[in-house]
């Protein structure tokens, strides 16, 4: 399976393309990071990163696409840009009918260092290290789209099983809800009889 992480942003989003084998077994196919102008329109910076993440949808025909879930931050218009962003990249995926994955920072972290408190530092030197890279991928932008990427890769099949369980679960009480009912009723028609 092939995912295409995104770490959303305007000033720098992170792009990741990973590529899942057997287990936990990853490589990494690319990745770069799309820079725009903090003083440009704001239409013309989504332009950009829909333009760079449709480009590397289109070179890597990516499986599915996971990006960050933006988090609360105590700036506003950092939280903005980073959910416009955000809502771009699922965009992009969605015309191609790609599922996306929401994943949290904390989420990416564990999955790749073990802790979901793990500093920017060891995420890169984790990544570097999954994916066999001769050195850390720079800026963190790029080494957070590749956490992504892994993340996705190793936590969305789990995801899939339990959320199969859980429909199927589902369906098992709705019918045996329908059985308890059926029963009430010929119960109180037997009993409406005598």
């Amino acid at each position: 399976m092939r995912v295409l992480g995104v770490d959303p942003g305007l000033t720098r989003c992170g792009i990741g393309v990973v590529d899942g084998g057997r287990g936990r077994q990853v490589s990494c196919v690319d990745y770069t990071v799309v820079r725009t102008p903090a003083g440009a329109e704001l239409s013309s910076r989504l332009l950009a990163v829909a333009e760079a993440v449709d480009r590397a949808l289109d070179e890597h025909k990516p499986d599915a696409v996971a990006v960050e879930r933006v988090f609360s931050q105590h700036n506003v218009r950092t939280v903005m840009g980073t959910a416009q962003a955000s809502g771009v990249v699922a965009l992009c995926a969605a015309r191609r009918g790609l599922p996306v994955g929401f994943h949290t920072p904390s989420e990416v972290k564990a999955a790749v260092t073990g802790a979901g408190r793990a500093d920017k530092a060891q995420v890169m030197t984790m990544v570097a290290r999954l994916l066999s890279l001769p050195e850390r991928p720079t800026p963190a932008d790029a080494a957070d789209a590749l956490a992504l990427a892994i993340c996705h890769l190793w936590r969305e099949p789990m995801r899939a099983r339990l959320a199969e369980v859980e429909r199927r679960a589902a369906q098992v009480a709705k019918q045996h809800k329908a059985r308890l009912r059926e029963a009430a009723r010929q119960r109180a028609r037997a009993e409406g009889v005598k």
